[in-house]
């Protein structure tokens, strides 16, 4: 009976352990490179993971990580037996990146996309003071934070949950509107909207008091208007070991 996946592919982040666990998986296995692989080992923690969907963004292969970083949520325990029927027994989980268009105090336009959140973040100071819109409404004439941020389900425990947002189920069709350190108003603690929701933030006096816009780890400075929204046609998916799937993962992430 065929395997499923045939050609394996491995990219390792550049710290010693990484290394030194590609090197004993591609002397063990045989592989290809990455751009002809039908699956790709990530051996590396979640940044590597990250940089690694990034890469294949426009031709989405599998992934299937490998803890040799620090907290390696995304990933799986690593072991360099078995490999190949680890992969046969793998679960999928779909996610889907946002696009962010970000135009700048010059008015130039600027694209990124991200996989767990896009974040507006004061660049001086001064607090930032924007306007909040979802679907052409504006819902907040005026935030006054540090910043706010729009997570993904599979973002969500990351920078999100740090700033006090909600962890999102995996399969949950909302995104996370959640506000850094907000001074007014108070009582606001975010929203969670439904995941096809248009998303726009204005910045309010962005000459006086600039602020950034970061999509994952992509960042533009000075800008004054943010879009964003869930690009539903990108399918992105990541391998995980039968009982620890992401999905799997967020739920006990609310547990403790």
């Amino acid at each position: 009976m065929p395997r499923r996946f045939s050609r394996i592919a491995f990219v390792a982040s550049p710290t010693a352990d990484a290394r030194e666990a590609a090197d004993l998986l591609m002397r063990r296995y045989d592989h290809v490179p990455p751009e002809e692989a039908d699956v790709v080992v990530a051996l590396g923690g979640d940044g590597l993971m990250l940089q690694v969907l990034h890469r294949f963004m426009n031709a989405p292969k599998p992934i299937y990580g490998m803890n040799r970083g620090t907290v390696g949520f995304l990933m799986n325990e690593f072991r360099e037996d078995g490999l190949l029927d680890r992969l046969e027994a793998t679960k999928r989980s779909t996610i889907h990146p946002m696009t962010m268009i970000a135009t700048d105090t010059e008015g130039r336009s600027h694209t990124a996309r991200a996989i767990n959140e896009v974040y507006m973040l004061r660049q001086t100071h001064q607090t930032a003071k924007l306007r909040v819109s979802v679907d052409d409404h504006v819902r907040l004439p005026e935030l006054i934070a540090d910043g706010i941020l729009a997570a993904t389900p599979a973002g969500s425990t990351a920078y999100n949950l740090s700033v006090g947002g909600p962890i999102l189920p995996l399969n949950a069709h909302l995104l996370a509107l959640t506000p850094i350190s907000a001074f007014r108003p108070r009582r606001w603690r975010g929203a969670l909207l439904p995941n096809y929701a248009r998303i726009r933030i204005d910045v309010i006096d962005a000459e006086h008091r600039p602020v950034a816009a970061v999509a994952d780890h992509t960042e533009f400075r000075r800008v004054c208007t943010v879009e964003t929204w869930l690009d539903h046609a990108t399918n992105l998916v990541l391998l995980h070991d039968p009982g620890h799937s992401l999905e799997e993962r967020i739920l006990r992430e609310q547990f403790g």
